[in-house]
């Protein structure tokens, strides 16, 4: 038997962690691992159009599966195209390992062409990033990577230059013992004692939930019945928190809506669960807050913390509901809930009336549509920006449908790559990119990538003809727009000229028919739909504090449009509210 090179090596090691396929695009310095990827039947070389998607779609991968996603770019400017997407997986907590290949090493540190210096450059947005500089360091460096990568929940980036790739691996090394899942975290039992006296003490608990509470639905819910506490949630916690949540007083922060701003505000004891939520002007300073979380880096780092719990949120819950003392007054949580949907019908209301004769068409509409139509396991992939706000407020979980932007990083151009790593996963699966048409513009040549493998991915273009979120901080802060304007083709045209579906849609009562048909096409579609660009709204609560810098353009006014079947969400709670 031939004995390995270290691409091999590199390879078989990524097989064995679970990786299913590398997302790059080719080149030079690349070729031993690439050319490894094509002998072996499992892993799949997926080539891209840019590396930035590739990272994306890695980073989309990892957030779907739970497991370890790879993507991988040439030398210099190849893997720097990477960087981008690279930062959004690790803020969003997305287990990636990226292959960051390098000049050759005899090269390095002497001006070579496309030479960087990537084991530095991507330290900022990774929890390990190494050279491997002589075939000895394999397989432990990469083993140290993934396990980086797995442990913290996070990137790891290894580079490799293509000389090093190509020369034998050391002997004995291939069958090395891999971490590939994390443990839970309990706390202590000083902290779980702490936080069953304070809840005990409080009358009036909030819990405000984030992406944490993946996998604790159940222990939420018992909670919040058992110590009658209205439960608000942080944009990434909307897809774990919301559905089947008779506690339900909606989202706080800049795309909020209904009565969680007053929850967090109006109790004595709020609760963080899971959640960096970023914005602490909606945060209150004159209520006791505890904040739970498995990262302790994230504890107090938003606001100040009466008590700091490090565990897992289904952990600590598990421990905390059977010791404190059930609670039999629901005063505050009838008044919430109440607040909750009154706020709801009179946001609604605005935004109902006509919608079907609205043109340009109302985009809250589309979203509306969209959320009715898709499927009920449907991915749905969101652009940063006006996106953002429809998904916030329309679309419908319900614990198996899934919600995946860039909502820590704020990149634009996010949701086409995106959808291509999620569709990977499963391509029976349905996904929908909901598209801002700046985003989709952004990167539109992966759009190709789609078409070259047939992936059945729904794009939604909303098309206002503007980078409108820009447009409202230009407008808060007294300044003219200037910039914000894009001169758009016929997206849907450009579609079927690359050989895929592709409807647009001008009118409110054509919506309806040209999703039905996309959605139902077997393959790669566009409905590329001409949108009001128009649309402003007020959010939920302003504050002198907040009338600052972004926080001035994006809280004053946010975005338009009522909350879809949020207020649905809302009436059946208000089963719950004694009547008058």
């Amino acid at each position: 038997m031939a004995k390995q090179n270290v691409a091999e090596q590199f390879v078989d090691i990524l097989v064995r962690a679970g990786v299913k396929r590398l997302y790059g695009v080719v080149g030079d310095s690349l070729n031993p691992v690439v050319d490894a990827i094509r002998r072996t039947s499992a892993l799949d070389w997926v080539q891209v159009r840019h590396e930035e998607v590739a990272a994306f779609a890695a980073g989309a991968e990892a957030q779907i599966t739970g497991s370890l996603a790879a993507c991988a770019g040439s030398c210099g400017p190849g893997n720097l195209h990477l960087i981008n997407g690279l930062y959004d997986a690790h803020r969003s907590m997305a287990p990636v390992l990226a292959l960051a290949s390098h000049i050759p090493s005899s090269e390095i540190g002497l001006g070579y062409f496309q030479e960087t210096h990537p084991d530095q450059l991507f330290r900022e947005c990774s929890h390990y990033s190494e050279l491997i500089s002589n075939p000895k360091q394999m397989p432990r460096l990469l083993q140290t990577a993934i396990q980086h990568a797995v442990g913290r929940s996070g990137v790891s980036v290894v580079s490799l230059p293509g000389d090093v790739a190509s020369l034998p691996a050391p002997d004995k090394a291939a069958e090395t013992a891999l971490v590939t899942s994390r443990p839970t975290v309990r706390p202590g039992d000083d902290e779980i004692d702490a936080l069953v006296r304070m809840i005990d003490a409080a009358d009036r608990v909030t819990l405000f939930c984030g992406s944490g509470t993946a996998g604790a639905h159940a222990e939420v819910m018992q909670f919040a019945e058992r110590i009658k506490a209205p439960v608000g949630h942080a944009l990434r916690g909307k897809e774990w928190i919301q559905y089947d949540n008779p506690f339900d007083v909606g989202m706080s922060g800049l795309l909020g809506y209904g009565a969680a701003y007053e929850a967090t505000h109006e109790c004595d004891l709020l609760i963080l669960l899971g959640t960096d939520f970023p914005y602490n002007a909606f945060l209150p300073d004159d209520v006791k807050i505890v904040q739970v979380d498995v990262r302790p880096e994230h504890l107090g780092r938003r606001s100040r913390l009466d008590l700091a719990i490090w565990g897992d949120v289904r952990e600590t819950l598990r421990c905390v509901v059977p010791r404190v003392r059930a609670k039999t007054d629901r005063r505050f949580l009838d008044k919430m809930l109440k607040k909750h949907a009154d706020a709801l019908e009179g946001v609604v209301k605005a935004y109902t009336r006509k919608v079907e004769k609205h043109v340009p068409i109302h985009p809250e509409y589309v979203a509306s549509v969209i959320d009715e139509l898709a499927d009920g396991d449907a991915v749905f992939t969101v652009d940063t920006g006006m996106c953002n706000v429809w998904a916030a407020r329309y679309l419908s979980p319900n614990g198996r449908r899934r919600i995946i932007g860039s909502f820590s990083h704020g990149s634009m151009a996010n949701a086409l790559p995106q959808a291509i790593g999620a569709q990977f996963t499963d391509r029976n699966r349905q996904v929908v990119s909901l598209s801002g048409d700046g985003g989709f513009s952004m990167l539109m040549g992966d759009f190709l990538t789609l078409v070259q493998y047939d992936l059945p991915v729904k794009v939604v273009v909303f098309n206002n003809s503007a980078l409108s979120m820009v447009e409202l901080e230009m407008l808060v802060a007294g300044l003219p727009s200037y910039g914000t304007t894009n001169k758009n083709p016929d997206f849907a045209a450009i579609a079927r000229a690359a050989g895929a579906y592709g409807v647009r849609v001008e009118k409110p009562k054509q919506l309806a028919s040209a999703l039905k048909d996309a959605f139902k096409h077997r393959g790669p579609a566009l409905v590329d739909v001409v949108t009001d660009p128009n649309a402003l709204s007020i959010p939920p609560k302003i504050s002198s504090e907040m009338v600052t810098g972004f926080a001035l353009s994006a809280s004053k006014i946010v975005l338009d449009g009522g909350v879809g079947r949020m207020l649905q969400m809302a009436r059946s709670n208000l089963r719950n509210v004694p009547r008058p």
